[in-house]
């Protein structure tokens, strides 16, 4: 991470350190009920073994950006890509190298990764943007596009509804946090990837569990074969 972390990165970053134990505890797991996430995951890893490959049979790696528990990171190396995690809270990281002591996790920001342009062969972003403010949303994306190798897959999952809004929380699992929760719609994030210069190659919404309380919107993307530097 940068020296001088935006409020909201470090607001977050501490939150997420205090709720990390119990966090895990509940979603060590988070994909066992949501055969959708499953599903796209697959087809994430479909479309990351071909785009981006590099010379030879070599494949770029992916990376899980808001890797929480490692779960996700865990599902993609079963699906055979060489996949890694990034965290802003050390205490997650440190959970999750602890639960999957084969796979690397790292504590950095998905606004300013520590990695050379056009390295990665895609990335997934499971719920982890909704802490991005709109402000910051399109240079996030911007970011995604620089580390991105051409024609390589992006996998963004998040809570929609019919407007964009928010919300703010003070306690999680009984600890003080300051958390900020950004509501988007689809067509949103689109404009936002959009004017990063990644191309929207799939979209699909979903209704809420019974433990969930908002629609779910997932979104595959991709930054372009030629790039748009």
């Amino acid at each position: 991470m940068r020296a001088d972390p935006p409020e909201f990165l470090r607001a977050t970053r501490v939150s997420y350190d205090a709720i990390a134990d119990e966090y895990t505890h509940r979603f060590a797991d988070g994909l066992a009920d949501l055969p959708l996430e499953r599903a796209l995951l697959t087809a994430f890893a479909d479309l990351a073994r071909t785009a981006g490959a590099g010379e030879g049979t070599t494949r770029l790696p992916v990376a899980d950006l808001g890797s929480g528990p490692g779960h996700v990171t865990a599902r993609l190396h079963r699906l055979g890509l060489p996949a890694f995690g990034v965290d802003l809270s050390p205490r997650m990281v440190a959970l999750a190298r602890a639960a999957h002591p084969g796979l690397r996790f790292h504590v950095g920001s998905m606004t300013a990764l520590d990695l050379p342009a056009g390295t990665l062969g895609g990335i997934v972003a499971l719920y982890s943007v909704i802490h991005i403010p709109d402000d910051h949303l399109t240079g996030l994306f911007a970011e995604f596009h620089r580390v991105l190798a051409p024609g390589a897959p992006v996998l963004l999952a998040f809570q929609t509804g019919d407007e964009d809004g928010g919300l703010h929380l003070d306690e999680r699992f009984g600890h003080p946090v300051s958390l900020d929760y950004h509501w988007r719609s689809p067509a949103t994030v689109i404009t936002h990837l959009t004017e990063a210069g990644l191309e929207l190659t799939a979209q699909t919404l979903r209704e809420p569990t019974p433990d969930e309380k908002r629609p779910r919107a997932l979104l595959l993307a991709r930054r372009p074969e030629t790039a748009q530097d």
